[in-house]
C-alpha cells in the first residue's frame, strides 16, 4: 500500500472522531487505531498556594510481586467473550499454566497463560485496550 495513502488515512482519523479504521486492498490491508483518548483537563482555576506536604508522608511505592507482561502487541481481553466471566480477578489465586487473559493479534485470539503462580494483586490494563510487547498486565504476589 502506498505510504501517501496511509498518511492520508492517518490525517482523516485525526480530523474525525473515529477511533479505528481498517482498509483492505487486494491482499494488502492496514489497520490504524487511536489509543484510549484522554479527556481534556479543565482549565486551571486560580487557587490559594498549597503548603508543601510534610516530610513524614511516604512516597507511593510500586506494588510488590511478580509482573506478568504481554508477550505480544494486540488488544487485551479479560474474558473469552463479552458475556463470560473474566479469567482472573484481584484476590484470586492462580497457578502456572492458568489462562489469565486473551490478546487478539492479527484477528487471532491468543490465550495467555500464567508463568508464575500466586495471588493476583493488581490488573494493570482495562478490557478491550491495546497493549504493547512487554507491557505489564498483572501483578501476582
Amino acid at each position: 500500500m502506498d505510504i501517501r495513502k496511509v498518511k492520508k488515512l492517518i490525517e482523516l482519523l485525526e480530523e474525525s472522531g473515529i477511533a479505528e479504521i481498517e482498509i483492505h486492498e487486494g491482499e494488502e490491508s492496514v489497520r490504524i487505531s487511536r489509543g484510549p483518548i484522554a479527556s481534556a483537563a479543565p482549565a486551571p482555576v486560580a487557587a490559594a498556594p498549597v503548603a508543601a506536604a510534610p516530610a513524614s508522608v511516604p512516597e507511593p511505592s510500586a506494588p510488590e510481586g511478580q509482573v506478568v507482561k504481554s508477550p505480544m502487541v494486540g488488544t487485551f481481553y479479560t474474558a473469552p467473550s463479552p458475556e463470560a466471566a473474566p479469567f482472573i480477578s484481584i484476590g484470586q489465586t492462580i497457578s502456572v499454566g492458568d489462562t489469565v487473559c486473551i490478546i487478539e493479534a492479527m484477528k487471532i485470539m491468543n490465550p495467555i497463560e500464567a508463568e508464575v503462580g500466586g495471588t493476583v494483586t493488581s490488573v494493570l490494563v482495562e478490557n478491550g485496550y491495546p497493549v504493547e510487547f512487554d507491557q505489564p498486565l498483572f501483578i501476582v504476589a
